[in-house]
């Protein structure tokens, strides 16, 4: 069984959650739709119904053409993609250190 990253625990393992945590951890990277899809776990079905509310809403953006693949990436410049990033750090902080703490109570 796969792990579940902090982000997907805090949120909910849904599918907007899982895409957004991939594209959270890769978001200096560019990638196709179906990339997209497959590595956050995510079914085409669903995938393609959260999709166009993600770019609406500039979330993710379009980066360049493949071939025929569109490539794409969250938009880091996006005032509420800047404060998911920092939130995704927050909380990844903070269960590091609960982890780290139970360590040393263990040691």
């Amino acid at each position: 069984m796969e792990e579940k990253s902090v982000f997907v625990e805090y949120f909910g393992d849904y599918p907007l959650i899982r895409v957004l945590d991939f594209l959270i951890l890769g978001r200096d990277m560019d990638y196709s739709m179906t990339e997209i899809c497959k590595n956050s776990g995510v079914g085409w079905t669903a995938f393609s119904e959260i999709w166009p509310s993600l770019i609406k809403k500039r979330i993710v953006i379009f980066t360049r053409k493949i071939g025929n693949a569109k490539l794409f990436r969250l938009d880091t410049k996006n005032p509420w993609v800047k404060e998911l990033i920092k939130m995704d750090k927050v909380i990844t902080k903070i269960e590091t250190e609960k982890i780290l703490s139970k360590e040393d109570v263990m040691a």
